[in-house]
């Protein structure tokens, strides 16, 4: 138990990164769009720098016996996918939607896996998924919702679907860690540009 709330305490520390760049960007510090897109490239970089050296060449970290799961241990661990699918997000959006659907990542999931009960079922209980809607639609509501009322509902709905509903290609399950963001931000773009304001 203590170190699934070290896990969730991590994982909302990526919400200090969108800080960092709303920050930087109200204090004029100069940490524009496109340089929070390189820093988030370097830190996916770098992670996956980790993940090969703990893989392939066998660092063994303390740190990688406290974060990371039983299941992790002989594929990339969810840190890796979670960076992935963040930088994922920065490139290919612009920071309105990208923002928020960091934010769902870092925020919502954890929230969500706090009230879970930890099982691996096809989709998750009504709980789970309210809760999990209700906090994302919470966090996207500043960013979206002067753009589009229903867009913060649809990027809700995304990371909900991708929080909520396990995908299973064989033996591997696809990590809510990697589909969180990318989910989130497909459905608010859709919203976006093809729905008429």
């Amino acid at each position: 138990m203590a170190d699934e709330l070290k896990r969730r305490l991590v994982h909302a520390s990526g919400s200090g990164l969108v800080a960092l760049y709303l920050l930087a960007n109200y204090l004029e510090l100069g940490l524009t769009w496109q340089r929070f897109r390189i820093l988030m490239v370097v830190l996916a970089v770098g992670t996956l720098a980790l993940e090969f050296l703990r893989l392939r060449v066998g660092l063994e970290w303390w740190i990688y016996e406290k974060l990371t799961r039983e299941y992790e241990q002989d594929q990339i661990a969810g840190y890796g996918l979670y960076m992935i699918s963040m930088a994922a997000v920065v490139l290919v959006f612009p920071s309105e939607i990208a923002l928020p659907a960091m934010l769902m990542l870092a925020l919502g999931d954890p929230i969500s896996g706090a009230v879970s009960d930890d099982t691996l079922k096809r989709v998750k209980s009504p709980t789970v998924l309210v809760t999990m809607f209700v906090v994302c639609t919470v966090i996207a509501w500043p960013f979206l919702a002067p753009l589009a009322t229903l867009a913060p509902i649809a990027a809700a709905l995304g990371a909900t679907i991708a929080d909520g509903v396990t995908v299973k290609i064989r033996d591997f399950v696809l990590d809510d860690n990697l589909t969180i963001p990318i989910y989130a931000a497909v459905a608010a773009w859709v919203v976006l540009e093809f729905v008429p304001v």
